[in-house]
């Protein structure tokens, strides 16, 4: 008997595309309700979020040829937290996109990645809840008010939320196999991977008829499914750094399935003469080998932005980590990192996933009760349906909300780092719906609706607030609209085309000025990110040392943010956005750069002649506080600062500079005890210790040089003075440690030490 025609690659495309389908018309309708309210309000494209706009001027540059250079001339960034959706929309911008137009093309690609998300969420749901919950969790997904607002927000989120939950489903599918009949769900459980294998059963077909021609599969091939699988594992972290988690599903679940003992597919039936045992041993075996060895591909994924970093940048981590992860910042330690981490998780429970407060234009209050009775839904779904495999990955694909638990904040951007992980959430609630309605049926066999009425408020609820955040969408669009891109757009006609732009919010400045920009924060300007978490003191102390062609000409920025007025000169002009909750500030300002005042407190005001400066502890100054041991407390971050005053009133003797009226220095606020170790390259003849200091409320200061008190001085409430002890010279012959505590008051501000001496 022939065998029937293989279907044509345009049927069969046709067959994979079907079930997308409902999918893109829902997204399509909401899409089209999100982009004509960004429309409305903004007047033309817009974006929500600034961060967008970094991706789009990474693509730009990726298009006119610079490799993840942000701005030309700078060389490699390693800003950039998703390496692949800039890449994906590089070729827009080469085929003609520019400016706002492709803003088209990033809400082209949402849509598509939203009506993904909601079918790879439907078919990760499917073996533990059934047909009628999973379109339940489809729907719910569709209707999400978060993942709308990310859809077409112009992040790389429900692409990131797409590609866990697939390769969450792969996994699974590879470890449990979907039974023979798609239709059903009650079927015995599959096969655990420990299980000796089964020998194929012959007892419907002699072994000598030939073969019969494999009906149509329901699931893919377990080995197409390995493959897809190892492709989205390693995938996954090349669009944001937590698809760690699913490189590492993705592993274990490979790992499982090469070291089954049972081959990892069906064999076809071999021509006569059936090969020998040895040669079918040697076949299993070299499969196995390259299971094991495609289990080692999604562990590479997680390797490719720290090597590409070391390679181009000279360090494995991004800048992105250096500013908001927790783990490594070093104004933590471990106390206050374990209260920091707590806090966070804390806020997740209590607020972030129960409507509250930061959350409560996407998800209906008390909705944390309803996750955790998903959780307990799932425990229970895996059971009955033998799909353990199935529940634990569902289970920490949701856990992995934790780790923006990591970060300094995780609630910048309308919590867009929490959300990747909801889709494990919609999973569990559709299991809640499965388990409430199979306890109502055995209670009267007539309630087999309860189900899908469930699963349908379950998605109501959801999608009830869809007209709040479309708004929230529209309305922050408006106003990054109306602040950064329109300050770019006015840098692009008012600054010079040489001029370097200091910048907090760096994303649209860059993109639709076309000028090169000095990133304050540290995010795409290599090198800054150090300094930026340090401080402002700690910042302007290194603008101090900064080459002055490297310096900004310009600044536009928060003035809160930047924190250091003494760089900050004329104003050009602002740009002010009222009615509003997602910028940085009110008011954006743009300045000329001060330099002048640069260097201006690196010495004392009064001077000896034939005095010279032995060794200086420059507080703030990272490099010259690691030089000197200067002891910091936990949260060091929080009181340093820079600031501009009249010269200090002095005691010190010597003759007072009178060509510095106004100063500029940075320091540490609210200190109670200052150690350090002093260097000197030869023992003085004579030596004084100098004190930039400042007190709120008055204070006395102790001095101790190698553990023993040399004297004491008095700090007067007001602005900083300068105060002067003798130090014993001949205990200064080696490194020495010198202390200065607080013996009354309620604290001081150190700004400066120096050992002046011949």
């Amino acid at each position: 008997m022939a065998a029937p025609p293989a279907p044509s690659r345009l049927r069969a495309l046709g067959a994979r595309a079907l079930p997308y389908a409902p999918a893109l018309a829902a997204s399509g309708t909401l899409g089209a309700l999100c982009v004509r309210a960004i429309l409305a309000q903004a007047g033309g494209p817009a974006l929500p979020l600034d961060d967008a706009f970094i991706h789009m001027q990474y693509a730009r540059r990726l298009a006119e040829g610079g490799f993840f250079s942000f701005v030309a001339g700078d060389g490699y960034s390693s800003g950039a937290t998703s390496l692949l959706w800039p890449v994906l929309l590089a070729p827009f911008h080469a085929l003609g996109l520019r400016d706002l137009s492709l803003v088209y093309a990033v809400w082209a690609l949402g849509l598509v990645f939203h009506a993904a998300l909601a079918v790879e969420t439907a078919r990760l749901a499917r073996p533990l809840a059934g047909p009628a919950a999973a379109a339940g969790a489809g729907a719910m997904c569709a209707g999400f008010a978060a993942f709308a607002w990310f859809a077409w927000s112009g992040m790389e989120t429900v692409a990131f939320a797409w590609i866990l939950t697939r390769t969450a489903r792969l996994a699974a599918a590879l470890c449990e196999p979907a039974p023979p009949d798609p239709a059903t769900d009650s079927a015995a459980p599959a096969q655990p991977l420990s299980a000796p294998a089964q020998p194929p059963t012959t007892s419907a077909q002699p072994p000598s008829a030939p073969a019969q021609p494999p009906s149509a599969p329901a699931q893919p091939p377990t080995a197409s499914i390995a493959r897809s699988l190892a492709l989205c594992g390693f995938v996954a972290p090349l669009l944001r750094p937590e698809g760690a988690l699913a490189s590492l599903l993705a592993a274990v679940a490979l790992a499982l399935w090469a070291s089954r003992s049972a081959p990892p597919a069906p064999l076809p039936a071999p021509p006569l003469p059936a090969p020998s045992p040895s040669r079918g041993g040697a076949l299993w075996h070299s499969a196995r080998s390259a299971g094991r060895l495609l289990a080692l591909a999604p562990l590479l994924g997680p390797l490719v932005v720290p090597a590409l970093n070391l390679l181009l940048a000279g360090h494995p981590t991004s800048s992105t980590t250096s500013v908001k992860w927790l783990i490594g910042n070093p104004n933590y330690d471990g106390p206050t990192l374990g209260a920091a981490l707590l806090d966070n998780v804390r806020l997740l429970v209590t607020d972030v996933i129960d409507g509250g407060q930061w959350t409560a234009v996407f998800l209906p209050e008390g909705s944390a009760a309803v996750i955790a009775l998903g959780a307990v839904a799932l425990a229970v779904a895996a059971h009955r349906r033998g799909r353990p495999a199935h529940a634990a990955i569902v289970g920490a694909l949701a856990l992995g909300a934790l780790l923006p638990c990591t970060y300094l904040s995780f609630l910048w951007n309308r919590v867009r780092y929490v959300w990747p992980f909801a889709p494990a959430w919609i999973v569990m609630a559709a299991c809640l719906t499965r388990e409430l309605g199979d306890a109502a049926q055995r209670l009267r066999p007539s309630l087999h609706y309860v189900t899908p009425l469930l699963a349908g408020a379950f998605a109501g609820a959801l999608a009830a607030r869809l007209p709040w955040a479309i708004g929230d969408l529209a309305n922050s669009a408006r106003a990054i609209d109306r602040q950064q891109v329109w300050l770019g757009r006015w840098a692009a006609q008012h600054l010079p085309e040489d001029a370097r732009i200091g910048v907090n919010d760096t994303g649209a400045l860059a993109y639709f000025s076309g000028r090169r920009t000095f990133d304050v924060v540290g995010l795409t300007t290599e090198g800054e990110a150090r300094y930026w978490v340090a401080g402002a003191g700690s910042r302007f102390e290194h603008y101090e040392k900064l080459p002055p062609e490297r310096r900004p000409t310009h600044f536009i920025v928060y003035p809160h943010w930047m924190a250091c007025a003494p760089v900050l000169g004329r104003e050009l002009v602002d740009a002010t956005v009222e009615d509003q909750a997602i910028l940085g500030g009110t008011t954006m300002i743009a300045y000329e750069a001060r330099w002048d005042l640069l260097g201006s407190g690196a010495l004392p005001v009064r001077s000896v002649p034939g005095e010279r400066i032995l060794d200086e502890l420059d507080v703030s100054d990272l490099e010259s506080e690691a030089a000197h041991a200067y002891a910091l407390d936990p949260l060091a971050d929080q009181r340093n600062m820079a600031i501009a005053l009249a010269a200090p009133e002095s005691s010190a003797p010597g003759e007072l500079d009178l060509t510095r009226p106004e100063l500029a220095d940075a320091g540490r606020q609210h200190r109670t005890a200052d150690r350090f170790v002093a260097h000197l390259a030869a023992p003085p003849a004579e030596a004084r210790l100098v004190l930039r200091v400042a007190s709120d409320e008055g204070a006395e200061l102790a001095v101790s040089v190698a553990g023993e008190e040399i004297g004491s001085v008095d700090v007067p409430r007001g602005p900083w003075v300068e105060r002067a002890l003798p130090l014993p010279a001949a205990r200064l012959a080696t490194p020495t440690p010198i202390a200065i505590t607080l013996r009354h008051g309620a604290g001081f501000h150190a700004f400066h030490y120096w050992i002046a001496g011949r």
